[in-house]
């Protein structure tokens, strides 16, 4: 199918994460344009949409209003819908001499089917990375007073259970980055069209998909260490606790001893 976009000299990329998940088996195959990522028509002027399993769908071409329309026939099919989604905008400039990529636009030779794939996967990534980048500073913020109290009076007064949940808020985002985002990988699109290896090496550093994925791990490392260091402190007080505890039972025990020892001899 030849894409009615071939003919404009001017695109709008717009990116949207929706919500956790996105339910693709419901589209019909006969109905796409691509199935790998999923890239379908949404409108007769030939607005393209690409959506992924993860929450997100780029819109190429595509006015306000079906847009709107488009978006709102999808939250049946999405799971924890974000009522405030990350967006995320791109110019695309068609009909240049070559493909580059230069302050927050593209410039293309021509549109195709294969080009539009690779820079919706891009901004797909770049809004996965902004959403879990948001929710890590987040996570810093109320870990923070935790490890200061713990320097300055050597004691936490969160309990175990609220420290292992941050704990496994990391490991989730870090699961869904690497599991369904997967934004560490090249898009498939590029095992078929290896001459687009430029185009999205290009985005690539436009949206700095390495370093803020690279900062964002360690980010994650050091706020799960730290809760676990936490949690782990946490511990030891409750056993030194529980210790306390069985130390003064045996000295009950013991006054006990003694006392109905004291009786039998006064006796």
């Amino acid at each position: 199918m030849e894409l009615l976009l071939k003919n404009r000299a001017e695109l709008k990329a717009h990116g949207l994460l929706l919500g956790d998940r996105l339910d693709l088996k419901s589209f019909k195959i006969a109905d796409c344009l691509a199935t790998t990522p999923l890239t379908l028509e949404v409108d007769a002027q030939g607005g393209v949409a690409v959506l992924f399993r993860y929450g997100v769908v780029v819109l190429f071409g595509v006015n306000d209003r079906d847009e709107v329309r488009f978006v709102e026939s999808l939250k049946p099919l999405l799971t924890n819908p974000y009522q405030m989604p990350e967006m995320e905008t791109l110019e695309i400039h068609c009909g240049r001499s070559s493909i580059k990529v230069q302050s927050g636009a593209v410039s293309l030779d021509d549109v195709s089917l294969e080009k539009l794939q690779v820079i919706a996967d891009a901004l797909s990534k770049n809004l996965m990375l902004s959403l879990y980048e948001k929710k890590v500073a987040g996570e810093f913020d109320k870990i923070e007073p935790l490890a200061q109290e713990l320097a300055t009076h050597g004691k936490v007064s969160a309990g175990s259970r609220k420290l292992l949940s941050k704990i496994g808020h990391m490991l989730l985002i870090q699961h869904r980055m690497v599991g369904r985002a997967e934004i560490g990988d090249k898009p498939e699109t590029l095992w078929n069209h290896s001459h687009l290896e430029g185009l999205y090496a290009g985005l690539e550093d436009e949206f700095e998909l390495k370093e803020r994925q690279s900062a964002l791990d360690r980010k994650l490392g050091l706020i799960s260490d730290t809760a676990q260091t936490l949690a782990d402190v946490w511990d030891n007080k409750q056993l030194h606790k529980l210790e306390w505890y069985v130390i003064g039972l045996i000295l009950f025990e013991i006054v006990i001893s003694l006392f109905e020892l004291g009786d039998k001899f006064l006796r």
